[in-house]
């Protein structure tokens, strides 16, 4: 799916670690919730509350979940599953352009 349709988007940006990640939120008709946004090369941990899905758009990234050592390499087309209430570091190579599905 390139878009989503009838979608209600919230009008502020969440903006983090000084703009290196930048997203909008969005509720589909259904009531389900998800993120859309960039974060520009850099390094950061996030954290979770709700389990996530996070479907790569374009770009890649290196991903470490908690709990794990060696990194996984993502990109454009694929996604990958972080557990609720827990954190992961990710390592973007190339500008990633992403959706985040929550719950």
């Amino acid at each position: 799916m390139s878009k989503f349709e009838n979608v209600s988007v919230a009008k502020k940006a969440n903006v983090y670690f000084d703009g290196k990640c930048v997203s909008y939120s969005l509720e589909l008709p259904d009531g389900t919730s998800k993120s859309v946004g960039v974060i520009q090369p850099a390094s950061l941990t996030f954290s979770t509350a709700a389990p996530e899905v996070m479907e790569l758009v374009a770009g890649s990234c290196r991903v470490t979940l908690a709990g794990e050592t060696d990194p996984v390499t993502y990109s454009g087309g694929q996604s990958f599953s972080v557990p609720g209430d827990s954190s992961f570091q990710i390592e973007v190579l190339e500008t990633l352009h992403y959706v985040c599905h929550y719950g």
